[in-house]
């Protein structure tokens, strides 16, 4: 017996000594936060100083300046995230579809690897969360104040709910802090700590109230004069689709523009714009700061309970967001601040102060990294790659020379048209296909057809090429400049070869697959 006794406590003592081997894992996500709305990403809104915790994570880790999304747009974003899938394969291809449960793949790793898992705030992949092994999540998009949760244990999913008070940026903070009090400490935990904000409609806690009320925010040029950027396919011929496409901060657009929806169109032109985007920047930066107020909270929890020194911290978003470049609100554009991520990366055993790289990174890599961090190995049905040699200060080996993306709710919320393409690190390639790959004949029956004037119909067919290093703020559109002949021609072969080892491609939606064949070389 006393053999047996001392056998349990060797194989005890040896579980606890690897526990402390392996890192814990904290992968945290804001929705719609973008990278030039951290100060640390610098920009026009650096001055500012809206996240100074996330700014000192930065600069004790690295930062990454070249993460993309791969369809910007939150349910997609994070199928992608959790699956190491692009979307044609994970199966989610826009709001409406649902991530399989047996695709959740991250949680399913993690655990095989030895990992306590846990998933907090906002979900939003429909399916109940069934391979962590606690969760308390948003339904839905969830609510900015008193919100309820669906909890593990609370019952049958989705009637688990429990109620909370307060904002819910604070509340998901308070649920996550409880979470490391009470886990399994003979284990390693990952989790995933999910804020809402700062989606819209930016409903910021009321001690934000007075946090840059007498502050003039920085504006983008291209909120007022861009006449070079674009093409027909956001435009239409002669400008004729100008206040139609893309939601607009300014009363530019007919339907949803931000000018009207807070100043019942009070404002007209010029001065719409800039009284919209003074309004829309604030409220979206209280949002902001009450995150990073949240997250210095949490890391002052992790310091204390000496957890700081073991814990990887990775900081992202789902994907990027307008705020107001192009006279744009919202996301889902291929355009830079819309589909740009921030991907920040604290682990003091592992990365050194100071790091900045410029690897072309997109939201697939995420799973198999945070794999690789854990000691296990990429599978084989991922199709994102990991790149925890650069997060050792080593090389990538063969690694990507562009990142695919395509966005395809046509029309669906702000008007955006359906496109697709490529970005390599000096150049993108855009192309708008206009049409939705659902039948239109489905739109009678269908919440989308009914709220959204115009779904059914093709938006014009054209190509956007950006010289990223000569323009970084995509005003000029290339496409037709014969100096850029060879390069866009490359990036078709590029793109043409990624639809296809990335299943891709429009073999079951031959129509759309028509649109491409017939303007490819236009």
């Amino acid at each position: 017996m006393k053999k047996i006794a001392f056998l349990c406590l060797a194989i005890l003592a040896l579980s606890q000594v690897q526990a402390k081997k392996k890192p814990n894992i904290i992968f945290i996500m804001s929705d719609d936060h973008a990278a030039h709305a951290i100060g640390a990403y610098g920009g026009r809104l650096s001055s500012l100083n809206p996240t100074p915790n996330l700014d000192k994570l930065a600069a004790n880790g690295i930062r990454f300046t070249n993460a993309f999304c791969n369809n910007s747009i939150c349910t997609p974003s994070r199928a992608s995230i959790i699956s190491g899938q692009y979307p044609q394969t994970n199966g989610v291809l826009d709001l409406d579809h649902k991530l399989d449960t047996d695709k959740q793949y991250l949680p399913i790793e993690m655990k095989k690897l030895g990992y306590s898992t846990a998933m907090v705030g906002k979900w939003h992949l429909k399916n109940e969360p069934v391979n962590f092994d606690y969760y308390k999540v948003l339904p839905g998009q969830g609510k900015y104040f008193n919100p309820s949760f669906l909890e593990k244990g609370k019952g049958t999913w989705p009637k688990n709910k429990v109620k909370t008070k307060g904002h819910s940026s604070d509340v998901i903070t308070d649920i996550t802090i409880d979470y490391l009090k009470n886990r399994d400490k003979k284990k390693p935990f990952f989790l995933m700590h999910h804020y809402k904000a700062p989606h819209d409609f930016f409903e910021y806690a009321p001690r934000y109230e007075d946090y840059l009320a007498d502050t003039e925010i920085p504006e983008p040029t291209s909120l007022y004069y861009q006449p070079n950027w674009g093409s027909e396919g956001v435009r239409g011929i002669n400008d004729s689709l100008k206040t139609y496409i893309g939601t607009s901060i300014s009363d530019r657009h007919m339907y949803r523009n931000y000018n009207w929806m807070l100043n019942g169109g009070k404002y007209k032109g010029q001065e719409s714009a800039h009284q919209g985007y003074q309004t829309y920047m604030k409220r979206y930066l209280r949002c902001v700061k009450g995150v990073d107020d949240n997250l210095g909270r949490l890391f002052d929890y992790l310091k204390k309970e000496g957890l700081w020194e073991n814990t990887v911290i990775i900081y992202t978003g789902d994907q990027g967001m307008m705020l107001g470049e192009h006279d744009l609100q919202d996301k889902r554009w291929m355009y830079e601040e819309s589909m740009r991520m921030p991907y920040i990366v604290h682990y003091p055993k592992m990365i050194k102060p100071q790091q900045v790289s410029d690897l072309l990174i997109n939201n697939t890599d995420y799973a198999p990294t945070m794999i690789e961090l854990a000691g296990g190995k990429t599978p084989d049905y991922m199709q994102g790659k990991s790149f925890i040699n650069t997060l050792k200060g080593k090389e990538e080996k063969n690694w990507r020379e562009t990142t695919y993306y395509r966005y395809w709710m046509h029309i669906i919320h702000h008007y955006v048209p359906a496109h697709f393409g490529v970005r390599s690190k000096d150049y993108k390639l855009i192309f708008y296909y206009g049409k939705h790959y659902m039948d239109p004949s489905e739109f009678k029956n269908h919440y989308w057809g009914k709220q959204y004037y115009g779904i059914d119909r093709e938006t014009p067919h054209t190509w956007e090429f950006y010289d990223l290093k000569n323009d970084p703020q995509e005003l000029h559109n290339q496409y037709n400049n014969p100096k850029y002949k060879e390069v866009i021609a490359k990036l078709k072969q590029q793109l043409k070869q990624q639809r296809i080892d990335l299943n891709e491609t429009d073999k079951n939606y031959p129509e759309i697959q028509a649109i491409v064949n017939k303007y490819w070389e236009n």
